[in-house]
């Protein structure tokens, strides 16, 4: 009986974590057109999916660097979040197929792109983690 309990309780608990990962998922595709809205694309290039992925990946390293958060936030929301919300919200199947259409035409914007996709996404991530970190310090 009380493992029958302990299964049905568990998958309660994976149905609220897909649950809350959907609706997470959700508002970050909605949030990710709205730059698509706000930032028009240029035929020469793509600014909407820059613009998201940079703000993903610092979101990203800071929620998870962030003892705060992580200490006040239920692994539920936080997989919202991170997993859903910033999962839906940055697209690197976005970012490749970009990277092919600009080559087509422009071989050296393509490279470009990508080497500003990931460098500036690489620092936006050290970026995210020094001020969780710096916010630590100043919290205790």
């Amino acid at each position: 009986m009380a493992f029958a309990l302990l299964v049905s309780s568990m998958k309660a608990m994976k149905l609220k974590m897909m649950v809350s990962i959907g609706i997470g998922g959700m508002l970050g595709a909605v949030g990710r057109y709205a730059i698509s809205l706000t930032f028009l694309a240029e035929p020469t290039f793509p600014y909407p999916t820059l613009i998201a992925n940079l703000i993903g990946c610092f979101l990203l390293s800071f929620l998870l660097h962030t003892k705060l958060i992580k200490r006040h936030v239920t692994p539920i929301i936080l997989n919202a979040l991170t997993v859903g919300m910033i999962g839906a919200f940055t697209t690197f199947s976005t970012l490749a197929l970009e990277t092919i259409t600009l080559w087509r035409n422009l071989p050296i914007l393509a490279a470009v792109y990508v080497f500003i996709s990931i460098t500036a996404g690489i620092a936006c991530c050290f970026l995210g983690v020094k001020l969780a970190y710096r916010l630590e310090r100043s919290t205790i």
